[in-house]
């Protein structure tokens, strides 16, 4: 295959581009040399042939696809701590290396070792004393003890209080005893916790002197540090075949009278004294911190999935010719059928909107764990209940971004060798880990609930003040309107699920079943209400926008405006019921939406060329950036380990037997 020549379409395409797609790559990495440091570091893993597998992974079995997934994973952080060394890469480049962008190509299947990183070392840093940091975070940092982190049972998730894993404290011996008391306590999910890791972080009930206190933190050793083998009294295991993320090593963990030392409850917040003297933190919402951690990456994550799923759609419409317009004229490009890019470029759209709410929320968090640090609680419930609804908004919206793009390269993108299937087993797992998304957008519906009766707060937030100044203005096309009329969709959504409760109580309903049974309105506002913040933050985050080209600009408020108002017809039920919006008016909003996807059309190929996103990275024969789709196919296909030989050995056995049998 000659990969040197570009395909005579994707040439056309470039050419009619009206920005610089390189402008698009530095303004999203933050600048020029920022985008230079990231393709050394690309190129730094990338073109290690120590992380280049010699057999596809599709084509090894379960085992094996661990095996190689685990040699990867230590080549990969030993090649980290080399760029720590050297001073190349520091904290925030383990979110690049360990997510989206690099994990997603140098470990396809997902890494064993990723929650050492993500959940392990960030749990010691928010919930351990100092004293045990000192004893621990070297050892981690090192890679001395690989942790995990057990949270998860079999019978309980995202409702954490009803963990069943138990430790109970002994002050004669001033240790704890873990048990798990029934099949359901098993620990069931941890990545890694199956055969790679030999220590966890294990979230219990602890009892002491008879009473239980709760769900706390402990560092558990699950296996000898030479050996490898599981210690007695720990019971453990990987759960097997999944949809997708195969090589992530999820594990099972159950304990019989498993002991440990005191000091091995994390005790930055809460304390257990040698005679089993409960000291209760000053704050159950301190224990917040690693899961907002995460879910403020899974959005970042979510944004990258898309942008990957989009630029192999994308470039493959503009070499797929199809069908015909006219009867009389050869087939087209797909990407010129107006349903084609109905399909693609809102998620094209969606990306920005979900990139730029993830710029917003890492920043925030940032700036609540600095104020957590000094004993400042008052922001936290504000940012957990945005990472909960922007979570649970940008993993659903990206898993149906990424099937959107698989449909719409028709068969081809069902092959594996699209990476569209493997894409889509990434991104619809982030819908149901770390919370599932229902449950998040209830946990952010309490705090709306809230915020709606106590509203002389409320005007102080800035994500919920929207809730006191809602207003229905009279429709225009424009930006501002779809905003303040999605505001009010949120708002009147809020106030009529806290009406409702507030009558089932009236006529006698506990107030638990009575949310219960406005669950279904309570879900739909927290997600109303996260669609309004996305579309604020998006229109902000291009106001803001004065260092760019009025080309790359006009480009850039094209996609916004496309979002916004695609948006609005996603949720023209909603407009129509709660806003004086009319019919007359969503017939201007959907001609507005076709006119924009002919302003972008031009432009459409450009815009992923500037995601610059690397044809290792990508991993597909569809959406590579020369475009010889069919010839990459075809050399895919030929890996496959059925194409070694003319006549597989089945035939003798059991085809030519068949065939001779006279039936």
């Amino acid at each position: 295959m000659n990969g040197t020549k570009i395909n005579a379409d994707l040439q056309k395409e470039r050419a009619k581009c009206t920005f610089d797609p390189k402008e698009l790559t530095h303004f999203l990495d933050g600048s020029e040399q920022k985008t230079k440091d990231r393709k050394e570091r690309e190129n730094f893993f990338l073109d290690d042939p120590e992380l280049k597998s010699k057999v596809p992974l599709e084509y090894l079995s379960h085992k094996e696809k661990y095996e190689e997934n685990v040699r990867k994973a230590c080549v990969v952080f030993r090649k980290v701590q080399e760029l720590q060394s050297s001073g190349k890469a520091g904290m925030e480049n383990y979110r690049e290396i360990l997510g989206g962008q690099l994990g997603s190509a140098i470990l396809p299947d997902g890494n064993p070792l990723t929650l050492h990183f993500v959940m392990f070392i960030p749990t010691l840093l928010g919930q351990g004393t100092l004293e045990q940091q000192g004893e621990w975070l070297n050892k981690a940092w090192n890679c001395q003890v690989v942790g995990t982190y057990a949270q998860t049972e079999l019978g309980h998730g995202t409702f954490i209080r009803g963990l069943e894993t138990t430790a109970t404290y002994d002050p004669k011996t001033e240790e704890f005893i873990l048990n798990s008391p029934t099949l359901t306590s098993y620990k069931w999910w941890p990545g890694g916790l199956g055969h790679s890791a030999n220590h966890a972080i294990v979230v219990a009930q602890l009892y002491s002197q008879g009473k239980c206190h709760g769900i706390h933190p402990f560092i558990v050793q699950l296996r000898d540090e030479e050996t490898h083998m599981p210690l007695k009294g720990i019971i453990i295991g990987e759960i097997g075949c999944k949809l997708g993320m195969n090589g992530t090593n999820n594990g099972y963990l159950g304990f019989k009278n498993f002991r440990i030392p005191r000091m091995q409850m994390l005790m930055k917040n809460s304390q257990i004294l040698p005679d089993g003297t409960y000291i209760k933190s000053p704050s159950s919402k301190l224990t917040y911190g690693t899961m907002i951690f995460v879910r403020v990456v899974l959005v970042a994550d979510a944004a990258f999935y898309l942008k990957k799923a989009v630029t192999i759609a994308t470039r493959y419409s503009a070499v797929r010719h199809q069908s015909q317009i006219k009867v009389d004229e050869p087939e087209p490009q797909i990407l010129d059928f107006v349903t084609q890019q109905y399909k693609l470029f809102p998620l094209i759209a969606t990306f920005f909107a979900f990139q730029f709410s993830s710029n917003w929320l890492w920043e925030v968090y940032n700036e609540v764990t600095s104020e957590l640090e000094a004993g400042k609680l008052r922001n936290l419930p504000e940012l957990h209940a945005v990472a909960c609804c922007l979570k649970a908004v940008s993993t659903a919206d990206a898993a149906f971004g990424v099937e959107q793009c698989r449909l719409s390269c028709g068969g081809h993108g069902y092959m594996t060798c699209s990476n569209l299937p493997s894409t889509y087993g990434l991104v619809t797992a982030m819908c149901t880990y770390e919370g599932e998304n229902t449950v998040l957008l209830l946990q952010t519906a309490r705090f709306l609930i809230k915020a709606w009766q106590n509203k002389s707060e409320t005007i102080k937030l800035d994500t919920v003040n929207y809730l006191c100044k809602a207003e229905d203005k009279p429709f225009e096309k424009s930006v501002d309107w779809i905003i303040s009329a999605m505001k009010l969709v949120a708002a009147r959504k809020v106030e009529l699920a806290a009406q409702h409760i507030d009558d089932r109580v009236k006529k006698g309903k506990a107030f638990e079943d009575a949310w219960n049974e406005t669950s279904v309105e309570l879900v739909s506002a927290a997600d109303s209400h996260g669609r309004a913040f996305i579309l604020q933050t998006y229109a902000s985050t291009i106001a803001g926008i004065n260092t760019v080209s009025s080309q790359l600009k006009t480009v850039l408020v094209q996609l916004q405006q496309l979002y916004t108002v695609n948006t609005a017809l996603r949720c023209i039920g909603d407009l129509l019921r709660f806003t004086s919006c009319q019919g007359k008016d969503i017939n201007v909003l959907q001609l507005w939406l076709e006119e924009l996807l002919a302003a972008i059309r031009p432009n459409a190929v450009g815009i992923v060329d500037g995601f610059d996103i690397s044809d290792e990275i990508l991993s597909s024969a569809l959406g590579a950036y020369d475009g010889n789709v069919y010839d990459r196919l075809f050399e895919e296909a030929s890996k496959s380990p059925l194409n070694a030989e003319p006549v597989n050995k089945s035939f003798q056995q059991y085809l030519r037997p068949f065939l001779k049998s006279n039936l």
